[in-house]
């Protein structure tokens, strides 16, 4: 698959997971709606790294890369996000994790939290990474 295809492909999924994150939250299940936010922003964050002509590592931590696209952008705004967001990209993370292995239950307000945190670092990767 080329850079661009794949490119294509993990934006187009993480899009779904996104999309899935909302239809979950219409049906209460909040766990599976930000394990799905954790699964569209971190697809989304490598889809930027490709874009920035980077590989991305074999993580699962969205914290991990955006850092690795501040290192490689230099803008502050990524950082800023990092600072400004630590518990929660922290908390979507664990969502991960606890989504395997642990039963974690959340509410309303922290989905929705979390799913404002999602969209505002994709917002501001995009406005960067051009």
């Amino acid at each position: 698959m080329t850079r661009v295809r794949e490119y294509e492909s993990l934006l187009e999924r993480s899009r779904r997971f996104c999309e899935t994150a909302s239809m979950q939250v219409e049906r209460g299940f909040y766990d599976l709606a930000v394990f799905s936010l954790e699964q569209g922003l971190q697809l989304f964050l490598k889809a930027y790294l490709l874009k920035l002509g980077a590989d991305y590592p074999r993580t699962h931590s969205v914290r991990k890369l955006l850092e690795l696209i501040y290192k490689i952008s230099g803008n502050e705004a990524i950082s800023d996000l990092l600072r400004k967001f630590s518990v929660e990209l922290g908390a979507l993370e664990d969502a991960y994790i606890t989504s395997r292995y642990v039963s974690r239950s959340y509410s309303l307000e922290e989905v929705e939290r979390l799913k404002r945190v999602v969209e505002e670092v994709m917002a501001v990767v995009r406005g960067v990474v051009r």
